[in-house]
């Protein structure tokens, strides 16, 4: 069986929000089931009166351009005349009898798995989604959704201002924290009760900038990283804070990130994170 066919994270990834329904993309199902694009929407017309606009519809030229810019995969899609097809849970059920093989069969039951762990992780947690919304909502009050979102795709550098990793997804966790990180031009200031050398790792990948960490404790173990660390890197100065239990990282004096996860362990359990107002914690840090 396809490797992807097994991997969670990997479906999680493959499964998009289109006209508020979550789908997945024809041309990544065919990856999944371990045929062609072409053959798989032949097999899907041959069997027409199973798939109503409710398990499958085609994507409009806008759709199609949003997929693009925010997936890189799909960037062969660009200049295409073709228009994708997209395939809602029960389409995905559907397309396990028209491929009839042992593999669609598997591979259809571990892409509604993941639909159903994914919808059962956002109605579970619909609060803290909506106080991400609230956050965005407070943040661009003085301009219209639709202009905050276009500033944000045009600019190369902009950072998502919310957004959930899920369990497993540790390199694309790391990689964008790592970037965060490198996108400080002054000062970073973390917050985190549970701090080790896989901590300063990540920080090292800034050598340009004063950086603070505030912990709950300095353990033998941790003083003596911190130590080794300062000897061959612009030093870090570390503080306890005994007043704190969330993470919080805070770039520049004007940029700060509430984490849902230390980060030393980025990627092994689902967590959030959202940028937050820092003068919210501003006087934490003085």
């Amino acid at each position: 069986m396809n490797d992807l066919a097994v991997n969670d994270p990997k479906i999680k990834s493959r499964i998009f929000t289109i006209r508020n329904v979550q789908v997945m993309i024809d041309r990544d199902l065919a990856e999944l089931y371990g045929v062609n694009t072409k053959r798989l929407n032949e097999q899907v017309k041959r069997n027409a009166a199973r798939f109503p606009e409710s398990f499958r519809f085609q994507l409009t030229d806008q759709e199609k351009n949003e997929l693009v810019a925010n997936c890189d995969r799909f960037a062969s899609l660009k200049h295409s005349t073709a228009l994708p097809y997209a395939f809602t849970e029960q389409g995905v059920s559907m397309l396990s009898a028209v491929l009839k093989s042992d593999t669609a069969i598997a591979v259809s039951i571990r892409i509604i798995e993941t639909f159903v762990s994914m919808r059962r992780f956002m109605s579970q947690h619909a609060l803290v989604f909506e106080r991400m919304d609230a956050i965005e909502r407070r943040q661009y009050s003085t301009d219209t959704k639709v202009d905050a979102i276009l500033d944000a795709l045009e600019a190369k550098d902009a950072s998502p201002a919310q957004g959930v990793f899920f369990d497993g997804q540790i390199f694309d966790a790391y990689a964008f924290f790592s970037d965060l990180v490198r996108s400080a031009s002054k000062t970073i200031v973390l917050i985190d009760n549970y701090v080790d050398d896989t901590t300063l790792t990540l920080l090292s990948k800034n050598q340009q900038v004063d950086i603070t960490i505030f912990t709950q404790s300095v353990s033998k173990q941790l003083a003596l990283d911190i130590a080794k660390y300062n000897s061959q890197y612009k030093p870090i100065a570390v503080k306890e804070l005994k007043t704190v239990h969330d993470r919080f990282l805070v770039l520049d004096d004007e940029r700060c990130y509430l984490i849902g996860a230390s980060l030393k362990d980025l990627g092994k359990k689902v967590f959030g994170f959202s940028i937050i107002d820092n003068s919210l914690i501003s006087g934490v840090t003085k």
